[in-house]
């Protein structure tokens, strides 16, 4: 099935011909006509084109894609390769643009499918070769995947290609996005940069060798210049000395350059994965965790990353020298080599010996910045709260005594590393210091140990060796915060995510009809389930409201609707196919969802209403507002569809915060929508507004509304009327008033003061009959 075939598209829009606005807009419009219509537009564009040759042919292959998961620039008229590329290897597929010739490509006879990239922007899917004839097929990417292929030679196909392909095929080994994150992960990721890293290492091996050389120039000055008073010599080794210190100069400048280059790009990679990683996992993890908690968590992946872009990757760099200059100190003095040797060992073995007490109360020091930063990221979300309550000295006394509990757990950890720090200070200073002292011991005592000339190079060199030693037991050291903070990122970006339902699956046609078949559910850490064997059903197009007494079971009938939970027993469908089954990101593309308490991005209004989908027009975005009843209030704001929003939305209204969510739900026209109590923040007259259009927003989709108010339900088609989790009825509203007891006294309680007397007929409704079963099909 064709993964754009049946997606929704904006509301009220020609279904053919050319649409106006800008490129991009024009490129988004058909594309999502095309998609809606289930058959290809007329007049494509020829972005339009290029991305459904891409997709086609990643289906070839197995990938189900959306056009509408692609985000294309504002300055590119049609997709570019590179553009084309990054959304491929995104959604788990690998893709390489490149440049080939006539000559090779009609050689590829027995290649999969290929994307040629026309000169106008569109594309062509190229499926066959025939080198005898010198010609190649081609298919259009609008057709259907059995139209047949064309034959093109090569002088028809120069006029429009320029040489430019798409290679495309599945990714079937893990991921790095896909990859338990861990020491292993952080490796390959380093790894990947395999030209820097080799560049970077022919630098410092060169530098290591050049570093040689101003020691033995020290050595000859001291045993020939000086000695025997040579100014020709002098003046050679001057020269000598001149140049060798311009290539160490510019060979550390290179170095540094492409050092600094790969710890930018790792840290971009690492930061990119991160945040993907992020949003992948599902909504009912972060809705048990604490959000401050969790970004300290997340936040401590960075730790990581400036130990491998910093300590770790400088003490590697100082391994080269490690490795040339050892063995020119055992030729220089065999005895001073193996003292600077046991002294940098000694050193680290301090540091192994002090690791794992260190490392048991950094685990609590990271526990407890955790816990911190905590408290301050609940005291900034709930300051309005904070402000109104007057909760100021509270806070401040939980955040004074988690302060003081880091600055705890930081003294002792600071104390219990000053010991290893003290323990090794004297072998370095005899490292530093001492060493010279007994080459000048062993001179004087034996006539055939080194000179003076050789002792000073030997106290030159023995510092530069004895530095990667000494920072080697050092990062050890480092490495019981790096792995405590790996560990706490690890805890939470390693949790399942919704990567595989996101990309893979089925992508139907969307028109709405539901089928519930005896769904149990239960949250995790419940004792009892949420929804208890419920069943019922209602085709295309039904106005089906949810009520019930809180913790009834309505929100979560809305979470599975939406693919929140999929841990249900029983059958849930939608339109014939098992939710469980449909892509996620189409699954939630295709529905308009409002909440009690929306969110609004810092941005215009324009930006937010069209959050889910940034090329529409502002024809749209202002049909969606007049449906939602907030057009008014938009047009005498300053700005009208351009005021901005402040974060948090302080400084517009709780009802007009709800409205532009209404717009932002109905703007791409969707065959599903739920209302979960989205009318809860109106005021009397906003509600009404809103009530009133419900009917026209509702004309041929379905519609779920949760409401505790009975009267905005009046006119659904349906009503279900839930009970600690279960299925107590379903009807019209009418029919509910008489029969079912449960409604009935919600419904007194809520119109008490527009009833002449209280119902006092038979509790199970005019006729005395009992209430309807469980499971009733309207």
């Amino acid at each position: 099935m064709d993964g754009t075939e049946h997606a929704p598209g904006p509301i009220g829009r020609p279904q053919n011909g050319p649409h106006g606005g800008r490129p991009q807009d024009r490129t988004r419009r058909t594309a999502q006509d095309g998609a809606r219509d289930g058959a290809a537009p007329q007049g494509a564009s020829p972005a339009y084109i290029r991305l459904r040759a891409v997709v086609a042919v990643a289906r070839f292959h197995g990938l189900e894609l959306d056009i509408h998961d692609f985000v294309a620039d504002p300055a590119e008229a049609s997709p570019s390769p590179a553009s084309l590329v990054a959304w491929l290897d995104g959604q788990g597929a690998v893709a390489r643009a490149m440049r080939i010739s006539w000559r090779n490509l009609v050689r590829m006879s027995n290649s999969p499918p290929i994307v040629l990239l026309l000169r106008d922007g569109g594309a062509a899917i190229m499926v066959n070769t025939q080198p005898a004839r010198n010609v190649v097929w081609l298919r259009d990417p609008l057709c259907d995947d059995n139209a047949p292929a064309v034959p093109v030679d090569h002088a028809r196909l120069q006029r429009l290609w320029g040489g430019e392909v798409v290679l495309i095929k599945r990714r079937r080994d893990e991921s790095e996005a896909d990859a338990p994150i861990g020491l292993a992960w952080l490796a390959r990721m380093v790894l990947r940069e395999k030209r820097s890293l080799r560049d970077i290492g022919i630098a410092s091996l060169t530098l290591s060798v050049l570093q040689i050389f101003p020691p033995l120039i020290v050595m000859q000055v001291i045993d020939r210049v000086v000695s025997y008073r040579s100014m020709s010599t002098l003046v050679s080794i001057s020269g000598l000395l001149i140049i060798v210190s311009f290539y160490e100069v510019l060979l550390g400048y290179g170095r540094r350059e492409l050092s600094m280059v790969l710890t930018t790009r790792i840290d971009a990679r690492i930061s990119l994965h991160v945040f993907a990683r992020l949003l992948a996992l599902p909504l009912d993890y972060f809705e048990r965790q604490q959000a401050g908690n969790v970004l300290g968590r997340v936040m401590a992946i960075y730790k990581v990353r400036d130990f491998l872009t910093g300590r770790l990757m400088s003490t590697v760099l100082d391994l080269f020298t490690l490795v040339v200059l050892l063995p020119f100190l055992f030729m220089l003095s065999p005895a001073l080599a193996w003292m600077t040797l046991a002294a940098a060992a000694l050193i680290g073995l301090i540091v192994v010996v002090a690791m794992k007490p260190v490392s048991r109360m950094t685990v609590r020091q990271l526990g407890a910045e955790r816990a911190r930063a905590a408290v301050l990221y609940e005291s900034v979300a709930g300051i309005r709260t904070l402000k109104t309550l007057a909760l100021e000295p509270i806070r401040r006394q939980f955040w004074d005594e988690a302060t003081a509990t880091v600055i705890r757990w930081k003294l002792r950890v600071g104390r219990m590393a000053n010991w290893p720090q003290t323990l090794a200070t004297p072998l370095e200073l005899f490292i530093n210091r001492g060493i010279i002292l007994v080459g000048a011991y062993m001179a004087l005592k034996s006539p055939s140990a080194a000179g003076v000339g050789a002792l000073v190079a030997f106290m030159m060199l023995g510092g530069r060796v004895a530095a990667p030693l000494v920072g080697m037991a050092r990062l050890l050291d480092e490495v019981n915060e790096v792995m405590a903070s790996l560990s706490e990122a690890a805890s939470v970006l390693n949790q399942p995510t919704e990567t595989r339902a996101l990309t893979s699956g089925l992508r139907p046609r969307i028109l709405g009809g539901l089928s519930f078949e005896h769904v149990t559910f239960t949250y995790p850490g419940a004792a009892s389930p949420a929804l208890n064997d419920v069943s019922f059903a209602v085709p295309p197009g039904t106005m089906l409201g949810l009520v019930g007494r809180s913790g009834s079971g309505k929100s979560t009938i809305t979470r599975l609707l939406q693919g929140v939970s999929r841990s249900y027993v029983g059958s849930l469908r939608l339109d014939g196919v098992d939710l469980r089954e449909i892509n996620l990101t189409h699954l939630r593309r295709s529905l308009g969802v409002v909440l009690q308490d929306n969110f609004l991005f810092r941005g215009t209004i324009r930006e937010n209403i069209t959050a889910g989908r940034p090329g529409l027009t502002l024809e749209d975005v202002v049909r969606a507002a007049r449906l939602a009843g907030a057009e008014d209030f938009i047009e005498r704001m300053p700005g009208g569809y351009e005021t901005f929003i402040e974060e948090g939305s302080t400084n517009i209204s709780g009802g007009q915060r709800q409205r532009l969510a209404i717009a932002r739900a109905i703007i791409t026209d969707p065959r599903l929508m739920i209302l979960d109590e989205a009318t809860s923040a109106l005021d009397p007259e906003s509600e009404a507004l809103v009530n009133a259009n419900l009917e026209r927003i509702g004309r041929g989709r379905t519609m779920v509304i949760v409401s505790h108010r009975l009267s905005s339900l009046v006119n659904c088609d349906q009503i279900c009327v839930m009970d600690q989790g279960r299925v107590v009825d379903i009807a019209p509203h009418a029919v509910l008033l008489q029969r079912c007891a449960i409604y009935r006294a919600l419904w007194m309680q809520q119109n008490r003061h527009v009833q002449d007397q209280p119902w006092d007929g038979p509790p199970g409704g005019p006729s005395g009959g009992p209430l309807a079963p469980v499971g009733i099909q309207p």
